[in-house]
């Protein structure tokens, strides 16, 4: 059943719920943001690169720059946490484009299509990562910090310029810099 399916018919989605859409929702942080978010009374619509199996779940294929924007009309504020893995797989150059290509071009694919939307939504919530002040040993790093350097410093900078055709249409957007996340779940 799906989660809309739930919500419409349980009565849950309180007032004042959101729309909310989640690229990413099959991950760690995805998976318990959507059961917190459902669990709060909002409506969430799921992005997926598979067929959709449920009646909230909307194909896109990054890969492809494919995404269905009427399906994301009415949409109050969009989650994306995608990105191949940096855990787990050797960093051949093949691998290094790859976690590059899945962040920036999933990423400025949502942004561009978001600016498109009417109405638009108040908020793109992007995954980014701590990767973005590079190594810095010891040094006290804040949110105003220059870029480090290396691979994951200059995907994440790029990740984050990605959100720009979002905030340049007016969208507030917040670039997450995420670090390691421990869980029992993964």
């Amino acid at each position: 059943m799906s989660a809309t399916h739930t919500l419409e018919q349980s009565g849950r989605r309180k007032e004042g719920g959101m729309k909310v859409l989640v690229a990413g929702s099959s991950g760690l942080i995805g998976t318990a943001l959507v059961r917190r978010l459902l669990d709060d009374g909002n409506e969430v619509l799921r992005l997926v690169r598979r067929t959709p199996a449920a009646d909230d779940e909307v194909r896109w294929e990054p890969a492809a720059g494919s995404i269905d924007a009427s399906a994301l009309v009415g949409v109050e504020a969009v989650v994306h946490l995608g990105g191949a893995s940096i855990a787990g797989k050797r960093w051949n150059e093949a691998y290094k484009r790859e976690i590059r290509d899945s962040r920036v071009n999933s990423t400025l694919l949502m942004a561009e299509t978001l600016a498109h939307l009417d109405p638009k939504p108040s908020v793109f919530l992007c995954a980014s990562a701590l990767g973005y002040y590079g190594i810095r040993a010891d040094e006290l790093l804040t949110e105003d910090s220059p870029q480090g350097t290396g691979f994951l410093a200059d995907v994440t900078a790029e990740w984050e310029a990605a959100t720009s055709p979002a905030s340049d249409a007016g969208i507030r957007v917040c670039n997450m810099r995420i670090g390691v996340v421990l869980s029992q779940d993964g």
